[in-house]
Formats: structure tokens, C-alpha cells, sequence
């Protein structure tokens, strides 16, 4: 009878934990945790629970070793396996999370949370056709559920149906029309299809049905500047900045828009952003809009004396690489070992699926550039100065990286004046609308020689274009003079 009443008491003192770490909660969860310890042997849920406390201190080294004993004491509990994979998964092992999610679907097969999470994994592992029937099956499952909807949207899209994408979430607004996730995933997937006017249609409902964040406004400012309605699109930041004001990227996208004073670089968190959002159609769209950047470098690192002589030139940092668009034009000179920095994590799986780079790094361009004690003979840098406003920091970072004689080349957008002869923002350089900066060709050249650098090659040129309008920048080759290192 005693091991009865102790076995409810257990039971009591876990349901209430697992309320206190629900709500975020996690020091009053704690000691109940102690003391169902104390009443009986170990159990599954409380592994389930120990591992999630652990998640929210997190200390994931340790709630991984106490679920691998819980695994090997209960290797049939599909629960257990779950939660695992989601601290594989956060520790960056997602070969095992997913090893341990397709075991729990194996021992469980009627549990959708397990075919989600499968899904999703299939996803990050580039299997979306897997990840697309798994998650369909959750979503037969629960067809209430935004989140897997969402992840089912985001396989058909990686599979290049964006129909199929946007069906799905229609089907879930309509079924879940509360639902702010999915009328935002539906608003960004328009934004991705280049169809602002049906973005701008999508959150003006969700505005009217009282069903809107700031994410909701920062996207509809994006749609409105898109097509050309600058003073909307104002608006629309103005109201994603009351709501958010804390959010780095609508602060961005306001101060672009004129509601806030600019910063001097765009913020790292709206970079990450708007990149991991881009990956998967950034090359096709650059490729439409006649980007020339990559060409450009190919033909002005030719000229360099090192390639000039038949030697190779290397190791070479590259600078927001991103989907690796400078490294396949350079592949085939002498150039490299290349590693390759950028901040999106989804942008660096399309750059090491191209097999160009030695190493590639998910970190800010200023993190890597005070990393270490590196020297560099190249460092290049395309489309990374257009996310910089004031240059002298930048450009002493890279001097300071480079050994005597190393190059370092970069392409940025041209402050151009108004059409009364004014120039935008200090006269040095400004925030646009679409949240890029640009510079004043004396600034630029300026920063530069102050910082150390000979200018080898100064080149105005069209960068890309868009509405079939030439995007004007320019094209420079820095070198740190020898005697000074």
C-alpha cells in the first residue's frame, strides 16, 4: 500500500513540474524534481522532465548523458528518443537527432509530433521529398496544427512548388485562422514570389481580422516599398516599430525607411534573417537581376602578380560568401585553400554543397576579422559593404588581416544625389529603402588609404540590376602596402 500512495505522490510532484516548465518556470520545478528523485526509481517521464530543465538551464551536455542512460534503460520508449533528438539536435548533431526521431516514428507510428519533427530533419539534411511525405502525414494527423503546416509549406517550397506551398497554407488559415505564423509564412512565401500586391493583400487581412504582429507590418513595408509605395511602406515600419521595438530587423527596415535615425551597419540578428529566408532562391534571383560581381572579381583577380607568374595565391578569406557565387567564378584559377564566412547558416549549406571551400564559418564579418592571428594574401568581400553604413572599422579590420602585399577586394553600391543635386543621408553615405548602404566614392576611397591601403584598382560599374534600372557601385582592388607590416 506504501509503494502505491508513494508511486501517486511521484506522479503528483511530476504533473506539477511539468506545468512549472511549461510556463517557464524552471527554478520552482526543480526541487519537485528532487523529490520525485527521492520517492521512486528512475522513470521515463522523469528523464523527459530532467532533460527539459536541463534544455531551459542549458546545460545539453549533461541532459544528453542522462537521457543516453534513460535510452538504455527503456530502449522501446518512443518518448524518450524524442526528446533526445531534440538535444542532438541543438547540440549540432543532426545525424543522430535524426536516427533517434526515426526510431521513435518506427516505435510510435501513430504519433505525429514524431513524423514533424522526422520531417523537419529530412529537411536540414537536403531530403525534402522524404521531408514532404512525413510532415504531410502530421498534418493529416493534426490538421490544426500552424507549425506543421508550416514545415510542409517550407518542403514543398524547397522542392520548387510554391503552389503546393501556398495551398498548404491557405488550408491552415482557413482552418486555424488565429493563427499569426501561418498568415506571416503565407505573407513572406508572396514576398518570395515576387507577387508584393497579394503580400499587401494577405496582411491587410490579417490587420482587419486583429490577427497581426510586428512581423506582419515589417512584411507589409517590405511589399509596399517593392512596389514603389515608399510612404505606405513608412507606415507600415512605423507601426512593426510599435509593436517591436526591440526587433533588429524591423529597426533596420524603419531607420531605411526614414522613422529612425540609421545605424552604421545593418544589425547581425537582420542579416541572419533576411539571408536564411533568401537562401534557397538567392542564386536564380541574383542570376535574373544580371549580378555582375562575380565576373568582375574573376577578371580583376586575373591581374594579380602572384597568378600573373604562374604561383598560387592562398589561403583566401571570403567575406559573406554566402551561396558561394564568387568561388565557383574563381574555381578554376590558383586561388584557395578558401574559407568562407557568412552569417546564415542556410546560405553556408548551399556554399559547402559546391565542395569549393576548405572551411566555412557561420560568424559575423567582424568576429571573423578579430578572430585569431590569421594573415591573409586575399581577402575578398562581395556584396558586404552594401551592409555597412561608416567604413573605417571594417576597413582597419581587413588591413590588420592582410599580410604586406595582400589584396582585398570589394564591391559596394554609389551614393548618387537626389535629382535636385542633394546627396542622401551625410554626404558620406546612406541607408536605403531596401536596407542596403551606399557610398560616396570620395568616402570610400578615403577609408581606405586611411587605413593603409594603396588603391590598385578603382572601378565604377553597374552592380546588378533591378526593374532593368542599372544598380551603379563600384569595383576596387586594396592592397596593404608591403613596407608596412
Amino acid at each position: 500500500m506504501e509503494r502505491v500512495h508513494t508511486t501517486a505522490d511521484a506522479d503528483a510532484l511530476l504533473q506539477k513540474a511539468a506545468l512549472l516548465i511549461d510556463a517557464g518556470r524552471p527554478a520552482a520545478a526543480r526541487p519537485l524534481l528532487v523529490a520525485a528523485r527521492r520517492l521512486g526509481p528512475p522513470t521515463p517521464t522523469l528523464a523527459r522532465l530532467g532533460a527539459r530543465l536541463a534544455m531551459q538551464d542549458g546545460t545539453l551536455d549533461q541532459a544528453r548523458s542522462d537521457l543516453d542512460e534513460a535510452v538504455t534503460r527503456t530502449p522501446d520508449h518512443a518518448g524518450l528518443r524524442i526528446t533526445r533528438a531534440e538535444i542532438r539536435h541543438r547540440l549540432g548533431d543532426l545525424e543522430g537527432a535524426t536516427r533517434d526521431v526515426a526510431e521513435a516514428v518506427i516505435l510510435d507510428r501513430a504519433d505525429p509530433v514524431a513524423k514533424a519533427m522526422l520531417g523537419v530533419f529530412m529537411l536540414e539534411l537536403g531530403r525534402p521529398h522524404d521531408a514532404a511525405a512525413c510532415l504531410a502525414e502530421a498534418v493529416e494527423a493534426c490538421p490544426s496544427e500552424p507549425a506543421f503546416r508550416e514545415a510542409l509549406a517550407n518542403a514543398h517550397a524547397a522542392l520548387g512548388d510554391l503552389d503546393a506551398a501556398m495551398a498548404v497554407l491557405e488550408h491552415g488559415i482557413a482552418a486555424v485562422p488565429a493563427s499569426v505564423a501561418l498568415r506571416n509564412a503565407a505573407i513572406l512565401l508572396c514576398i518570395r514570389r515576387r507577387d508584393f500586391a497579394q503580400a499587401d493583400r494577405l496582411c491587410e487581412a490579417a490587420r482587419i481580422a486583429g490577427i497581426a504582429d510586428a512581423c506582419t507590418f515589417g512584411l507589409r513595408g517590405h511589399a509596399l516599398s517593392s512596389l514603389g509605395r515608399h510612404a505606405e511602406a513608412a507606415g507600415a515600419y512605423a507601426e512593426a516599430l510599435k509593436l517591436g521595438p526591440g526587433d533588429p530587423y524591423v529597426r533596420h527596415l524603419a531607420a531605411a525607411a526614414g522613422n529612425l535615425p540609421s545605424g552604421t551597419r545593418a544589425p547581425a540578428a537582420y542579416l541572419e534573417t533576411v539571408f536564411d529566408g533568401y537562401a534557397d532562391r538567392f542564386e536564380s534571383h541574383l542570376i535574373s537581376l544580371g549580378y555582375r560581381v562575380p565576373g568582375v572579381f574573376r577578371r580583376l583577380l586575373a591581374a594579380h602578380p602572384r597568378l600573373q607568374s604562374g604561383e598560387r595565391l592562398g589561403p583566401a578569406l571570403d567575406l559573406g560568401c554566402g551561396t558561394g557565387l564568387v568561388a565557383l567564378a574563381i574555381s578554376d584559377m590558383a586561388v584557395g585553400p578558401l574559407t568562407g564566412v557568412d552569417l546564415s547558416g542556410r546560405m553556408l549549406a548551399q556554399a559547402a554543397a559546391k565542395g569549393l571551400y576548405a572551411h566555412l564559418r557561420q560568424e559575423d564579418v567582424m568576429t571573423a576579422l578579430a578572430d585569431g592571428e590569421a594573415r591573409w594574401p586575399l581577402i575578398l568581400a562581395g556584396d558586404v559593404v552594401c551592409y555597412f553604413g561608416a567604413l573605417e572599422e571594417l576597413m582597419q579590420a581587413v588591413h590588420a588581416r592582410l599580410e604586406p602585399g595582400g589584396w582585398f577586394m570589394l564591391s559596394t553600391e554609389e551614393l548618387l544625389p537626389h535629382a535636385d543635386g542633394t546627396l542622401p543621408g551625410d554626404g558620406r553615405w546612406a541607408l536605403l529603402r531596401q536596407g542596403r548602404y551606399v557610398h560616396h566614392a570620395e568616402y570610400l576611397a578615403g577609408c581606405a588609404t586611411q587605413a593603409g591601403f594603396e588603391i590598385r584598382v578603382f572601378e565604377r560599374g553597374v552592380i546588378r540590376y533591378e526593374a532593368e534600372v542599372p544598380v551603379d557601385g563600384f569595383f576596387v582592388v586594396l592592397e596593404r602596402v608591403r613596407h608596412d607590416g
